[in-house]
């Protein structure tokens, strides 16, 4: 679970300072973590000191125990919190995220079903055609040309993109 936490946060905002304490790494998450520079490994037990300049805290251990207190201790200090596979101590979650190139899809169960929300993530990511990206890039350019006020943008806007989300039959191909 630390790991699928892990892949989230540095996919969503690879820049991200990230913070990881535990007494023993799993090989996965050591190799998810040695991917980026902005991870930093303590290999300890955790200790509240670790929420010092901390924005937000995720618990993520085996001990229900131990992650009630990460929570409690991350409230006191007015932290946000997301406790792993337990929902009613969550401050926020952390769903699936679709990433092509300048497209981003989030998908949240708001804390329901993570699996769910990772399925419908590989399903969007095996649909949606890797030139999305170029797509946009497209758009963007056509958005740049239009003169004339707000409204005449949104409306041309509209027009050009109307497509992409018409209803298609499925399976009707001959």
């Amino acid at each position: 679970m630390a790991t699928e936490k892990l892949e989230f946060l540095l996919k969503s905002s690879p820049q991200a300072q990230v913070t990881v304490v535990s007494k023993a790494f799993r090989p996965e998450f050591l190799e998810v973590a040695e991917k980026s520079d902005t991870v930093t490994l303590i290999e300890d037990v955790y200790h509240e000191k670790y929420f010092g300049g901390k924005h937000l805290v995720i618990g993520a251990t085996d001990n229900k125990a131990v992650n009630r207190q990460i929570r409690d201790e991350a409230k006191e200090r007015f932290l946000l919190v997301n406790i792993a596979d337990t929902p009613e101590l969550c401050d926020f979650y952390l769903g699936g995220i679709v990433t092509k190139g300048n497209l981003k899809i989030a998908i949240s169960t708001n804390g329901k079903s993570p699996t769910a929300a990772k399925r419908l993530r590989q399903l969007l990511e095996e649909v949606l055609p890797e030139e999305m990206d170029d797509l946009l890039e497209n758009l963007n350019a056509y958005r740049a040309t239009l003169k004339g006020d707000f409204e005449y943008k949104v409306k041309a806007m509209n027009e050009v993109t109307e497509g992409l989300v018409k209803k298609r039959n499925v399976g009707s191909e001959v």
